[in-house]
């Protein structure tokens, strides 16, 4: 079980107005005695509720603004096909 100290849960937020929570634990790849080998796990989705439920609670956490330019779309000539 993490306690506040080694959890944090960050809400992404784009430019469409869309929001994306996350979860991330410290983790070790070798013996927690090894401070070198701590790291942040991977994001895993959780839902608003429990990221504000959370939040309120005292736990840590991120607000991120991702500002990434909308994919092009580019149309397929018919050499291609």
């Amino acid at each position: 079980m993490h306690t506040k100290q080694t959890v944090k849960y960050r809400c992404e937020q784009y430019p469409s107005g869309n929001c994306y929570y996350y979860k991330q634990e410290i983790i070790t790849h070798d013996s927690w005695n090894n401070l070198d080998s701590l790291s942040w796990s991977r994001p895993r989705p959780i839902s608003k509720r429990t990221f504000f439920q959370r939040e309120k609670q005292g736990y840590r956490v991120e607000y991120k603004f991702i500002n990434k330019q909308p994919a092009t779309v580019h149309s397929i000539s018919s050499d291609f096909r």
